[in-house]
């Protein structure tokens, strides 16, 4: 389950990395690749993002998890790149 999470994690950061560079980069310069590309990625950062919060609470039981741990790996989520964090600190050695 574990490695559901990782991957999940990663994947969740990397959308949600491309969501804002899309956003920042063609938003302005490129409308139309903007409305394009906004529901595919979009849609794809909220199915991740609603798992990664899924596999929080579940992993919390099984991992003894304090609410301080589960506060900081939720908010990495709400974070630019902070998913990565979370994997690299959190999920290291688990």
């Amino acid at each position: 389950m574990i490695k559901i999470f990782k991957v999940t994690a990663i994947l969740e950061g990397f959308s949600y990395v491309f969501l804002l560079a899309n956003m920042i980069v063609n938003k302005h310069s490129n409308p139309e690749l903007y409305k394009m590309l906004l529901f595919p990625i979009g849609m794809t950062h909220g199915i991740l993002f609603i798992g990664y919060i899924y596999l929080t609470f579940i992993l919390k039981a099984r991992q003894n998890w304090k609410f301080k741990d589960i506060a900081i790996i939720i908010l990495g989520s709400l974070i630019p790149l902070g998913a990565f964090f979370i994997e690299k600190k959190y999920l290291k050695n688990a």
